[in-house]
């Protein structure tokens, strides 16, 4: 008999579009039931865990490579925060029946490619049938040097609050996906509505920024449940408080449009999630350092606030604590 015959639908799954992925020869190729990792001399293992699930964190007609490059980069934005550099990943999938020929090609050809790209391969997991939505998890495996993670609880009264990127974008595509036209009545023109889509759709680690944030920062965590919720959370791991000038958190010019015309929506983009940004503390004096670096990885930095005594994050606009309904995204 074949070898092919002896295989069951599972393994050619594997065989077909994992296999490919797992490019580190502790990954045995998907042959075995484990994998081998060795940390590089002197570092320390980081590990994170995220996942994705059909109607929860993605529309269930979303483009297939982008659902796989997301749920690969929303680990990788975690290890980013912690100064970390990728070592590998592991992956669960629970598919539906039928998804194989019409999905799970793009699926797995967008996860590869961001594989490759960020130097994170395959090195196992795990692929189950489900009766309910798609659903993907993966555990992100990094490395940084003994001693060094960087961590939320170490924040300090006089630290500057810094950010990555822009905020509130992909809040705001998804709002733009759910409420047919809401882009219109936001005055949103072509580029903008885009803009926000691809932000929602596709995050951009900060993983170039990695060793800075190693190299300066007291404190750090990524952007996935809104600035505010997860400046909190990391005010509380610190056992200090935060002032934010509302004014200074960096938004994209869609952002800047949605908010003139409605500006209510203040709150959805501080707190609505999915940014995949860093937020950080450190010190004054490596503001200028951390600049520099920020600068060579083309990555925008934006100082936002103070680190106070107390224990909770004040956002300030026009002389104003704003107070949130929902002030972080969460499942339950």
């Amino acid at each position: 008999m074949a070898a092919r015959d002896q295989q069951s639908a599972e393994e050619r799954l594997i065989a077909r579009y994992f296999r490919p992925l797992a490019t580190h020869p502790g990954a045995f190729g998907l042959t075995d039931d484990a994998a081998i990792l060795t940390p590089p001399p002197g570092c320390d293992l980081v590990l994170t865990t995220d996942g994705v699930i059909a109607g929860v964190h993605f529309f269930a007609d979303d483009p297939p490579d982008t659902i796989g490059r997301k749920a690969l980069r929303m680990n990788l934005s975690d290890l980013a925060a912690k100064g970390a550099r990728p070592l590998g990943f592991l992956m669960s999938a629970a598919l539906p029946a039928g998804i194989e020929e019409q999905w799970l090609p793009a699926f797995a050809a967008g996860l590869g490619a961001d594989a490759e790209r960020y130097q994170c391969p395959l090195l196992g997991g795990d692929t189950d049938r489900t009766p309910g939505p798609t659903s993907i998890s993966i555990a992100a495996l990094g490395a940084v040097p003994q001693g060094k993670m960087v961590r939320r609880a170490a924040a300090k009264a006089g630290d500057y609050v810094v950010v990555t990127g822009t905020i509130g974008d992909a809040a705001l595509g998804v709002l733009l996906r759910r409420e047919i036209g809401l882009g219109d009545r936001l005055r949103l023109d072509a580029s903008m509505r885009e803009h926000l889509r691809q932000r929602y759709l596709l995050p951009q680690p900060r993983n170039a920024l990695a060793e800075a944030v190693l190299q300066h920062a007291s404190a750090a965590i990524d952007v996935s449940d809104g600035l505010a919720g997860d400046l909190a959370k990391l005010c509380r791991a610190s056992g200090v408080a935060a002032e934010i000038d509302v004014a200074r958190v960096p938004l994209s010019d869609a952002a800047r449009a949605a908010l003139a015309a409605d500006p209510t929506l203040i709150e959805k983009v501080l707190t609505g999630g999915d940014d995949y940004e860093i937020v950080l503390t450190l010190p004054p004096e490596r503001l200028a350092s951390l600049r520099a670096a920020a600068a060579r990885a083309a990555v925008a930095v934006s100082e936002i606030g103070r680190i106070v005594s107390g224990d909770a994050a004040r956002f300030v606009h026009d002389g104003k604590e704003l107070k949130f309904d929902r002030p972080s995204f969460s499942h339950f």
